[in-house]
Parts: C-alpha cells; sequence; structure tokens
C-alpha cells in the first residue's frame, strides 16, 4: 500500500502542477506524465503479483468497489457516469452503473481504482466549471440551444476527450514496456495477459448487471458547438497536478 500512496502523492503533484500553469502544452506534460506513471504502477504491480504467483506467495487481489456519483434525481449524472468510466477504461478498471447513474462499481485491483478515482475527482471538477463557463460564454450565445442541451453536450465530449487523452498515454507505455529492446517485454507481457484473464474472470463472477447501461443515449439533445467546446476543453484538461489522498473514498461529491 506504501507504494499506492507514493503513487498517488506523485500524480496529486504533477495535477497541481498543471493546474497552476496557463500554459497548455505545459499541462499536456503534466497530464501525460500521471497516466504514464499510472500504466507504469500497474504493469510493474502486474509484474509483481505473477512473481508472487510463482513462488506461492500472497498477492494483491481484485476487488469491487461501489463509489456514489450524486444525489437520485440529480439532472446530467450520466455525463458524470461517462466520464467515470472513460477514466477507467485507461486504468484496467471495469465499472457497472446504476439505472439513474446515481452510483458505480468499479472492478480491478485497489490501486487501479484508487487512481481512477483519484484522477475522476479532478477531472468532474474541470468539467463542471468548463461547462458552466461556456453556458456563459458569447460562443454560447452565438449558437442559442437550451441549457441543459448545451451543458451535456460539451460534458459529453469532454469525457470523450479526456478518455482518449488517457487512453492513449497507457497505450504507449505498455508499448515502451513491452519493446523488443525492454529487458523483461516478453515476461511482462505474460504478467499483462494474466492479470487481464484475472480481471476478465472476476468481473464476470462479481457482476450482478443487467443489460446494458443506457445513460449516455439518454441525455440526449444536439449541441454542435458546444460539443465542439467541450472537446477543445477536454484535449487542454489537466491531467497531471491533482490533489493528494490519503486513501480510498468512500465516495465522490456530485
Amino acid at each position: 500500500m506504501a507504494d499506492t500512496d507514493r503513487l498517488l502523492t506523485r500524480i496529486g503533484a504533477l495535477m497541481r502542477q498543471a493546474e497552476g500553469t496557463d500554459n497548455p502544452h505545459e499541462a499536456e506534460a503534466f497530464l501525460a506524465r500521471a497516466q504514464q506513471l499510472a500504466t507504469q504502477h500497474s504493469i510493474d504491480l502486474a509484474v509483481a503479483r505473477a512473481a508472487a504467483a510463482d513462488r506461492g506467495h500472497a498477492r494483491p487481489m481484485p476487488g469491487m468497489r461501489r463509489i456514489e456519483i450524486g444525489a437520485k434525481h440529480t439532472k446530467g449524472l450520466a455525463t458524470y457516469v461517462q466520464l467515470f468510466v472513460a477514466i477507467a477504461r485507461a486504468n484496467d478498471v471495469r465499472v457497472d452503473a446504476a439505472h439513474n447513474s446515481t452510483w458505480v462499481i468499479a472492478f480491478g485491483l485497489g490501486s487501479d481504482i484508487d487512481t481512477t478515482q483519484l484522477l475522476y475527482t479532478h477531472l468532474l471538477a474541470q468539467m463542471v466549471r468548463g461547462s458552466r463557463a461556456y453556458l456563459h460564454s458569447a460562443a454560447h450565445q452565438r449558437h442559442p440551444v437550451a441549457g441543459v442541451t448545451a451543458r451535456l453536450a460539451y460534458q459529453r465530449a469532454f469525457a470523450a476527450r479526456v478518455g482518449q487523452r488517457l487512453r492513449d498515454q497507457r497505450d504507449q507505455a505498455r508499448a515502451d514496456a513491452l519493446a523488443p529492446t525492454s529487458p523483461d517485454g516478453a515476461g511482462t507481457a505474460l504478467a499483462l495477459r494474466d492479470k487481464d484473464i484475472e480481471l476478465r474472470d472476476y468481473y464476470t463472477a462479481h457482476s450482478t448487471a443487467k443489460g446494458t447501461w443506457s445513460g449516455h443515449r439518454r441525455a440526449g439533445g444536439h449541441a454542435p458547438a458546444a460539443a465542439e467546446a467541450g472537446d477543445r476543453d477536454g484535449q487542454r484538461a489537466r491531467l497531471h497536478g491533482l490533489g493528494e489522498i490519503d486513501g480510498p473514498r468512500k465516495g465522490l461529491p456530485s
């Protein structure tokens, strides 16, 4: 757990640096570094778990955690879930969501879930702040649509763009670890494959989801200008410099 705490502290420091700069290129570099650290830690843990299994030692096991997204009847929670899922996919975490988007259940290794929650907390604040700013902007006045429609379009685009950025960084970090020049690329590939299989089997055995979450389809509305703004701000979102946390959180504010 000490290694995970150090990881979260480092990611937190990077996020603070990102949030403290007005230079979008610096912010992008901090965000990229945060996801690279998260992926490298996840890879190292997978290799360590494989070695522990070979020696018959105890190792971290997959688990599940319920995370509150927002209160019942709160409007717009589906885009919050979309953001959480986008971050989770980049960090080896599977997600089930309540039909009304008030909570999610995350399945994965504890450190991966911790990382996902940390990134979600800070990126959610950026997404909400950005959508509010857009609604008060001249751009929204030039393309007037209902406020709720514009907000949801902005947030959907923001979540999609941030998720893509995180997955790109994860893929690059994995490619580096598996490169032919890597000292133990073959062993790392085997450890990651075993982890993927174990997580899939754990999810299959423990998920009680029935059907497919449809919150993203209910979000509705067509506001291309708002979506463009959300995509643009998602590209500039500061993925590094998030605040420190002391451990897993029981719930997150809406």
